[in-house]
């Protein structure tokens, strides 16, 4: 049986561009789904569950003799296998093997500046982690909202998403994880220093209120490195008064958002 199980689950991982996908996806660790595959260990009910759940057959279907399970397929395929998933997989997974080669280098943490949309007079500082997996990136961004020196308890937004390395730019797109009202785009220049301090670019997104007016803001990643204290690196984020001295004023100037007169574009400001 667990023969049969690894040999059905390995066809059913077959339908996406790899295993890490999957695993990502179900939220199992990798080492622990290759004993699947391997035939060496049985999921437990629950989540034996959710792989059923989450590739569309049911548990009796998938513990079939592996030549009856692929006929079933054939004749029935499955959610992962319909052709607008396919197609959808297809173009995100072309873009990180386009991406692959540089976007690993900018693996790391990162210090986010930008006038905040939702508080135009105040810079809001955010945490950034960009993680490379191998094959993608992945990154998270967190907003403490709480302004400097203010007493108030502060919460937080959380965004998750993807980042790609496209004709000599970087792309990242994200969305709003807690209450899923938002999706975001930072477009950043790269960097082809061997010490970099800083990337600029735009941000495009919706401020939080009642408008929820559609935004276009200048920002700043400000590199920090791949190994931090997380905790204290969050409690240095907030909303900041544009006089704020903990603001540096390099970054100040680079997210600057007036426009020149002549100017029939708001663009980034390249270093």
């Amino acid at each position: 049986m667990h023969k049969d199980f690894a040999d059905n689950l390995a066809l059913l991982c077959s339908y996406y561009q790899s295993v890490t996908e999957v695993c990502r996806r179900l939220k199992i660790h990798r080492s622990q789904f290759n004993k699947y595959l391997r035939g060496n260990t049985f999921p437990a009910r629950h989540t034996l569950r959710r792989i059923c759940d989450f590739f569309g057959v049911e548990a009796h279907e998938i513990l079939l003799p592996a030549h009856q399970f692929k006929q079933l397929l054939q004749v029935r395929p499955t959610r992962s296998s319909s052709a607008a998933a396919a197609a959808y997989s297809e173009h995100i997974a072309l873009l990180q093997r386009v991406s692959s080669g540089a976007i690993a280098g900018y693996a790391g943490f990162y210090f986010e500046y930008y006038y905040s949309m939702t508080y135009p007079d105040s810079i809001l500082r955010a945490l950034v982690a960009l993680g490379w997996d191998g094959e993608a990136a992945y990154f998270s961004r967190a907003e403490r909202l709480a302004r400097e020196h203010s007493t108030e308890r502060a919460f937080t937004c959380r965004y998750k998403g993807m980042a790609f390395h496209l004709a000599e730019r970087l792309f990242l797109l994200d969305y709003e994880s807690l209450t899923q009202n938002e999706i975001s785009q930072t477009v950043l220049f790269p960097t082809y220093k061997s010490r970099t301090t800083y990337l600029t670019g735009l941000r495009l997104g919706v401020a939080a209120d009642g408008l929820r007016l559609p935004t276009c803001v200048r920002v700043v990643y400000e590199v920090l490195g791949t190994d931090i204290d997380m905790r204290a690196a969050l409690r240095l984020c907030g909303l900041f008064d544009r006089a704020s001295e903990a603001i540096a004023p390099e970054v100040k100037s680079l997210i600057d958002n007036r426009v020149a007169e002549s100017d029939r574009h708001f663009a980034a400001v390249a270093l």
